[in-house]
Parts: structure tokens; C-alpha cells; sequence
């Protein structure tokens, strides 16, 4: 039997395993700042929807969302060689993809799962399904490009800074929420 080894992906993207609390805090900010995005969106709009899932105050998909977006332009920026406009430019269209088929993703098996449909795009004009629109697509590609040149440098020292046993705390809670909320939804409590 051939196993692939982790170590090699970690290496591809490189990412230390020292980073991993970094990473981990990122998931956590970026989560609760994605649901104060929707949160401010549904009040603004008053188009009154939930962000998320979970009973807490996060959206887990925004947090793997900054992830991947951290990862995948960190390894282009390093590995391109190209002039910086050029690189954003590939990076702004592998995000979009990225993202697009990370919200479908996720859309998907909330709906198997839960029976839920959270979101649906029908209404726009340039829609796939429920879960994917071109206009959303192209705001997410957007969106990333902001966050790496404009909020990751305000917010990374803030992020580096929290503590160990901090993250660890934030840990334990998501997982009871993530247990909580998973048992109510599926009618289990």
C-alpha cells in the first residue's frame, strides 16, 4: 500500500509546523470577522439571515476561506517570479476558483447533511445552482485581494499575539459548539 506523505504537501506549500497556532488563530479571527460581515450585511439589507451553522458567533467557511487565500498566494507570491501586478492578477483568478468551489463545497454538504439549503443564488442572473453565482464569484476573488494587501497586514500582529492557551480555549469551544449545533441540527436534542 503507497501512502502519501503530509510532510511533502506542508513542504509544497510552505508551511512550517510551527505555524500551525498562526494558522489556527487565523481560522478563528477571520471566522468571527466573517460572521460580523454577514451579520452587518443582513441588518443593512434587511434581508434577516444567519451566519452559519454554529450557535457562536463564527462562520467557520470565512476562516478556511483566509486560510487557503494565505496559502495559495503565499506560494504563488514566492514561486511566480513574475512582475507583482502579473502575480495578483493569477492569484485574484486562482482565489476566485478556489473560493467559489469552496462556498459550492460547502453549500453541498450542508444541504446532504442537514437538509439545509443556507444560501441560494437562483435569484442572480449569472447563477450555477443554488451555491455558485459568477457576480459572488468574482466579489470573493476581489475580496481577497483587499485582504492580502489591505486587513492581513493590520490584523497579522494582532493574530501572532494571541496566546497559546488563548487559541486552545477558542479550540475547545468551537468543538462544543460544533457538537451542539450538529446534534440540533440534525434533530438528534
Amino acid at each position: 500500500m503507497m501512502t502519501f506523505p503530509l510532510h511533502k504537501l506542508i513542504t509544497f506549500f510552505h508551511i512550517k509546523i510551527g505555524d500551525s497556532m498562526y494558522y489556527l488563530n487565523c481560522f478563528f479571527v477571520y471566522s468571527c470577522l466573517g460572521f460580523l460581515l454577514e451579520t452587518i450585511v443582513s441588518i443593512v439589507t434587511h434581508q434577516n439571515f444567519n451566519s452559519g451553522i454554529l450557535y457562536g458567533p463564527i462562520t467557520p467557511v470565512y476562516g478556511i476561506g483566509v486560510i487557503l487565500i494565505l496559502v495559495i498566494s503565499h506560494y504563488f507570491f514566492m514561486n511566480l517570479h513574475l512582475p507583482r501586478w502579473r502575480e495578483t492578477v493569477i492569484v485574484f483568478f486562482i482565489l476566485t476558483v478556489t473560493l467559489t468551489l469552496l462556498e459550492w463545497l460547502g453549500g453541498v454538504l450542508i444541504e446532504k447533511i442537514f437538509g439545509i439549503v443556507f444560501w441560494d443564488y437562483s435569484k442572480l442572473p449569472f447563477h450555477i445552482g443554488h451555491y455558485i453565482s459568477l457576480e459572488i464569484s468574482f466579489l470573493w476573488g476581489f475580496l481577497s485581494i483587499f485582504l492580502i494587501y489591505l486587513i492581513k497586514p493590520i490584523i497579522d500582529p494582532l493574530i501572532k499575539g494571541i496566546p497559546t492557551l488563548i487559541t486552545i480555549f477558542f479550540l475547545f469551544l468551537f468543538l462544543i459548539d460544533c457538537g451542539f449545533s450538529f446534534f440540533h441540527l440534525k434533530g438528534w436534542y
